[in-house]
């Protein structure tokens, strides 16, 4: 068989000899075909939109020598002769790699494809992070703060760049920031990473996994072979049993962070301090101080940050003590870091409402952190939340979410295709919470959706979006519903304006 070393093959093998098949040409697979035609691979690539970007993209790669397949039905048959596949998010129920799988050809993300790639050559130590919420805040921290430490690194993975793209790189890195999500996990097999972090596990892309244990084993798989440091969250026990059950390098420690005072090999709080009880030789008896709260972005003015930002920068500042950066660097990288948009983002006050974008909150976990972020005053009146959700559930359910905040509303609008599963958990365990129903999908269903949140919000309140699911049954992703909610709101500040 001529590509019997597939199984441990790397940047030096003769890939010249391989048929791959990159599933996708998006970024991530644009990024792959790319690469692979650079080690001299025989490449296809099939993707059933046929849009003009798209097309574009094909043209480049059949300049350079690939093989572009576009339309639809073009995913439908796997070329007879495929070595391997190389998906980019798809899952296993995809006919393409169903398919694969029944002929035993081989399937790997594009982050495995960028692993295998960069070495032996090319090797640089990753700092991987998962988790059902955070992953990207957290990615942007840890970037900023080995920045801060003076190493060339990038925030990559699921987030930025494509991996295979910055492997490929002329100029060199110390050391990779990497977002994984668990559809990249799910195919990606060899990873050793030097240290990661499960930042918490909450049920989310269920219509992907198929359940949620296959969800958790997929984000359980960052830690297998992790060189140095399991980072886990002393909150969620299901991160921690991952860690207990994982097979890693020798050596490998637990290091635990926690909102509280610290235990031993732990990051924490104490006063208003982030410290260190994990990375320092008297840690027995004493903690190193890293930042103040102060410190970590997200906050509004005169307000400290939220809980889960203080959260994230505790699992950014243990993954980057985990790579022996000072703790100076910790601070000073948390300082400056600037925060990707939609993740709450303050876009007006008007007439003492707070306007707030967190278009970002794709699932229920991602709503909770949101909605806390949010307290009510002590007589509960003033400061309460008119919350505004609804989009694709990903057959997750929102009991336990309204149950946990029903005395916090005010109100709540609902929109898109999964608007009913939200109502039904608010008629069980919120009735007296006032109900909007956006029934409309065009493109003014957001400004309908504002204009209703304007009627239910006091003085005081905050209107959150917050939408707890996914947005593409109404927008191309969650930054365009980002996008329209603050278009809302602004049209709304002219028209309140104009009075």
């Amino acid at each position: 068989m001529s590509v019997a070393w597939l199984p441990q093959a790397d940047g030096t093998s003769p890939w010249s000899q391989a048929h791959v098949v990159v599933a996708g040409i998006g970024v991530s697979g644009f990024a792959a075909a790319d690469g692979l035609l650079e080690f001299g691979a025989r490449v296809s690539v099939l993707d059933d939109r046929a849009d003009e970007g798209n097309r574009d993209k094909a043209t480049l790669l059949e300049t350079l020598g690939g093989t572009v397949r576009l339309g639809p039905g073009s995913t439908a048959e796997l070329p007879v002769d495929a070595d391997l596949v190389i998906t980019t998010g798809w899952p296993a129920t995809a006919p393409l790699l169903v398919q694969a799988a029944a002929r035993g050809v081989p399937i790997w993300s594009e982050v495995e494809l960028a692993w295998r790639l960069s070495r032996p050559a090319k090797a640089v130590p990753w700092l991987g992070i998962t988790g059902t919420n955070g992953k990207t805040t957290t990615t942007q921290m840890l970037a900023s703060i080995l920045t801060a430490a003076g190493l060339r690194t990038a925030a990559v993975g699921n987030i930025g760049r494509p991996i295979t793209e910055i492997v490929l790189d002329r100029e060199g890195y110390d050391v990779l920031a990497v977002e994984l999500s668990s559809h990249q996990l799910h195919w990606s097999h060899s990873l050793a990473l030097h240290s990661a972090a499960v930042l918490n596990v909450q049920p989310d892309h269920l219509e992907w996994h198929g359940s949620y244990a296959a969800y958790s084993d997929a984000k359980a798989t960052i830690y297998s072979r992790v060189q140095a440091s399991c980072v886990y969250n002393v909150a969620d026990p299901e991160t921690e049993r991952m860690v207990e059950q994982a097979e890693v390098t020798e050596g490998a420690r637990a290091i635990g962070f926690t909102l509280g005072t610290p235990g031993l090999s732990m990051l924490g709080v104490v006063d208003d301090l982030l410290v260190d009880r994990a990375f320092i030789p008297q840690r027995r008896d004493s903690a190193l101080e890293l930042a103040k709260i102060s410190d970590v972005p997200g906050a509004a003015a005169g307000q400290p940050p939220a809980p889960h930002l203080v959260a994230n920068a505790l699992a950014a500042a243990a993954l980057a003590r985990s790579f022996g950066v000072p703790a100076t660097a910790v601070r000073d990288g948390l300082r400056v870091t600037s925060l990707g948009a939609h993740k709450i983002q303050m876009v007006a006050e008007l007439a003492g409402v707070r306007w707030v974008d967190d278009s970002k909150a794709t699932n229920p976990h991602a709503a909770d952190a949101a909605l806390r972020a949010y307290e009510p005053d002590a007589a509960g009146e003033a400061g309460k939340i008119v919350w505004i959700a609804g989009g694709q559930a990903k057959g997750t359910t929102f009991d336990d979410l309204v149950r946990a905040h029903a005395g916090r509303l005010r109100g709540v609008v609902l929109l898109g295709v999964d608007r009913a599963v939200i109502a039904d958990a608010l008629a069980r365990h919120a009735p007296n919470v006032p109900v909007r129903l956006i029934a409309t999908t065009d493109t003014g269903a957001m400004a309908r959706a504002v204009a209703a949140a304007d009627q239910l919000a006091r003085p005081g309140d905050a209107v959150l979006l917050a939408p707890g699911c996914a947005s593409k049954d109404m927008y191309t992703d969650y930054a365009a519903r980002g996008e329209a909610f603050t278009a809302a709101v602004r049209e709304l500040a002219r028209g309140e304006g104009s009075q």
